[in-house]
């Protein structure tokens, strides 16, 4: 028997609606992996062919998907006393952790739709580190409702050929990982060769 999650997930979104894709969003943002973009593009599809409607789909989504981030940021802070106890004496983790109050907005809004395979460890790293729920929390909502926005959209343009859309996308995701590490590791190198 050949059971698949996405099939599963993208039959009850045209049977039960916007609830489905909430569930969904909500286990994926959690750290369970699930194809969100995917479920995503096809709401936007979707949408348009009128199978599910809009304003409860949007509402429903970006509630869901920032609760789960919410969960997993909480994951990280829940872990921070064993992260301390671990890496405290290190001083690369407390320059990382620097960094990353310093530039973690950035890094949040970015791995909710950019690259998004960074998204929870991004989640934890933030939860862990003691950044302010406040500030993950608004930069979490602008780059989940960009997310929403950008590949519903896509969705709702391509219509019923969504499927190429996705295919693209998931085609260039690790070549926008590559780009982004190889940029982060020039940047590093910059700043290490710069100190005087």
């Amino acid at each position: 028997m050949d059971f698949n999650v996405s099939d599963y997930f993208l039959t009850g979104m045209v049977n039960y609606g916007a609830g489905i894709l909430a569930l969904a969003l909500l286990i994926g943002g959690m750290g369970i992996p699930l194809p969100g973009t995917l479920m995503v593009i096809v709401a936007g599809a979707f949408i348009r062919q009128g199978i599910i409607d809009l304003a409860p789909t949007l509402a429903l989504g970006l509630m869901a998907v920032v609760i789960g981030d919410s969960i997993s940021y909480a994951m990280g802070h829940y872990a921070k006393g064993w992260v301390e106890r671990k890496f405290g004496d290190n001083e690369n983790f407390h320059s990382a952790r620097a960094t990353f109050k310093k530039r973690g907005g950035i890094a949040i809004y970015l791995t909710r739709f950019l690259i998004t395979p960074l998204a929870i460890p991004t989640n934890l790293i933030a939860g862990s580190t003691g950044y302010p729920y406040r500030r993950f929390l608004a930069y979490d909502l602008a780059g989940e409702a960009t997310w929403l926005l950008l590949f519903g959209g896509l969705g709702y343009a391509f219509g019923s050929q969504w499927e190429v859309i996705y295919q693209l996308i998931s085609e260039s995701s690790g070549l926008i990982l590559g780009v982004v590490a190889l940029l982060g590791a020039l940047y590093f190198w910059q700043r290490q060769n710069s100190v005087i």
